[in-house]
């Protein structure tokens, strides 16, 4: 028989290596949809203040009032299409870093559950006769938190789903917009 303290100290270290394993791994996730978004806000910055100038630049070359309301009044549109650019590529980045996110605690959270698993079989086999019911209770208890976990990420899954449709469906153009706003039963008119 293995001595028990040391099989606790080496599951212990076991857990701490994995721990930080999943820490690197959501930080490098974080990390990364960080650097996407400061990439992201520079272009809008850029983009922002390239169609101001140029919008600018028209605006003073209007030989008469008519002219300049009727240019003032196009300036609108350029920076609400970038808006939408914006909006597309911040959800796209929010999903692509919440399904990874999601991944990686996934796989943490099957690892630790058999990993624990095995180290209540492990306790079982070394304790009296008589404890298989605590045994058997926290077994059930790890089963409802691994439940809940994978509850949590079906919503979020859910979550993300229904705001990149959201996303689609404000980007799409007004009729298609329409069509699909009925179809979900919220068209009122």
């Amino acid at each position: 028989m293995s001595d028990p303290t040391a099989q606790i100290s080496a599951a212990a270290r076991n857990k701490v290596q994995a721990q930080l394993g999943l820490a690197t791994s959501l930080a490098d996730t974080l990390i990364d949809s960080m650097q996407k978004m400061v990439g992201l806000n520079l272009n809008a910055a850029k983009a922002s203040l390239e169609t101001s100038l140029a919008g600018t630049q028209r605006l003073l070359t209007a030989r008469d009032p008519q002219e300049f309301f009727s240019l003032s009044a196009h300036q609108a549109q350029p920076h609400a299409e970038i808006a939408l650019t914006y909006g597309r590529h911040l959800a796209s980045i929010a999903s692509v870093a919440q399904v990874e996110l999601t991944r990686v605690t996934e796989d943490q959270v099957n690892r630790s559950s058999q990993h624990i698993v095995n180290l209540i079989d492990e306790l079982g086999r070394l304790t009296p006769a008589g404890s298989e019911s605590t045994l058997s209770l926290m077994k059930s208890a790890l089963d409802n938190v691994s439940a809940s976990i994978a509850q949590l990420a079906r919503n979020s899954k859910i979550a993300v789903e229904t705001m990149e449709h959201h996303m689609k469906a404000a980007n799409a153009p007004a009729p298609q917009r329409d069509e699909a706003h009925s179809k979900q039963g919220g068209a009122k008119k």
